[in-house]
């Protein structure tokens, strides 16, 4: 049934009906996203944020394995390698979030994490782009209150290292890009993460694995990434790249949202105008920052998604911009 949903062809024009769908599409893959991390935090507890990691990571490896079924014919030696520095990547993104959603409110470790992907869309943007980043600035300082010493100073870190390591992901999740097609690229990288994670973790937490706690991890792998992803790749087919990487900029405001709801954190007011400028420049930066394909993928009929590890079979059906 998921390899189905991977493969779906697009049908039909792109009309309104099209978009809303898309738009839907795209917000559930968020909600998605920021379900799963609220839930992790419940897991915290019992396995540590970097167990949680690890067993995301190590049950989304095997079921994308499993889905995608990778054959070394579609790698060249550069993009192997490629691949495997994206996995060791992953697992040093994901790991650090995890740890810094343990420190922070959800909503900010999610605003936080956003620079990353925003400064990776001014680096690649045109125009006006430097003005983004003075306008997510004093966001940062209003979620990290630093004169007040309001947010702790290691989920801080921990966040912007999850900040660093997406682009990082983002910039080789492109040159994979370049010479994998499909979801080949995450077939690999994600495998290799679960194993640079279980060499990190592993042997701390698989003494306090218990049967329910390896079927939350089942279950959270499922939650992040395979069902955002397949949801992404469909919204995909039905909105333009830019107006998918402007819903995407929603995130953060959807993490908070999420944070309220089942974590309970509700946002003082100067998070939540952090959280705005910070949304607000992402929305900037990515209507400014498109990047075009390269001249094989675009032959192939494969498009980038904005969002990290995620290439999707278009067929031509949508301009890489507006």
């Amino acid at each position: 049934m998921i390899r189905a949903l991977l493969t779906e062809p697009m049908t039909g024009s792109a009309n309104w009906t099209a978009a809303r769908t898309g738009a839907s599409m795209a917000l559930g893959s968020m909600l998605c996203v920021q379900l799963g991390a609220a839930v992790s935090v419940g897991l915290f507890s019992q396995i540590g944020p970097d167990g949680v990691a690890w067993l995301r990571l190590a049950w989304a490896g095997i079921v994308l394995l499993v889905i995608v079924r990778p054959r070394p014919s579609a790698f060249s030696k550069s993009g192997f390698l490629t691949c495997l520095a994206l996995g060791v990547v992953t697992a040093v993104m994901s790991m650090s979030f995890m740890e810094a959603i343990a420190r922070l409110p959800l909503g900010t470790a999610s605003a936080l994490e956003f620079l990353g992907p925003l400064i990776v869309a001014v680096a690649h943007g045109r125009g006006g782009r430097r003005l983004w980043p003075v306008l997510a600035a004093p966001g940062v300082l209003l979620l990290t209150d630093p004169w007040h010493g309001g947010s702790d100073p290691a989920g801080v870190g921990f966040a912007l290292a999850a900040a660093a390591g997406w682009a990082s992901y983002i910039l080789l999740t492109q040159r994979a890009g370049d010479e994998v097609t499909g979801l080949a690229a995450l077939a690999v990288s994600m495998p290799v993460a679960g194993i640079a994670a279980t060499i990190i973790a592993g042997p701390a937490v698989i003494g306090h694995l218990t049967w329910p706690v390896l079927l939350a991890g089942l279950g959270l792998a499922l939650l992040v990434p395979v069902v955002p992803f397949s949801l992404e790749l469909l919204a995909l087919r039905r909105l333009t790249t830019t107006a998918f990487g402007t819903l995407m900029s929603l995130e953060p405001a959807i993490a908070a949202g999420v944070g309220v709801v089942v974590l309970h954190q509700v946002p003082h007011l100067g998070a939540v105008a952090g959280i705005a400028l910070v949304v607000t420049a992402s929305v900037g930066a990515q209507r400014s920052g498109a990047r075009r394909a390269p001249r094989a993928a675009a032959r192939a009929g494969w498009h980038r998604d904005p969002r990290p590890a995620l290439l999707v079979d278009v067929a031509g059906e949508r301009q890489l911009s507006e």
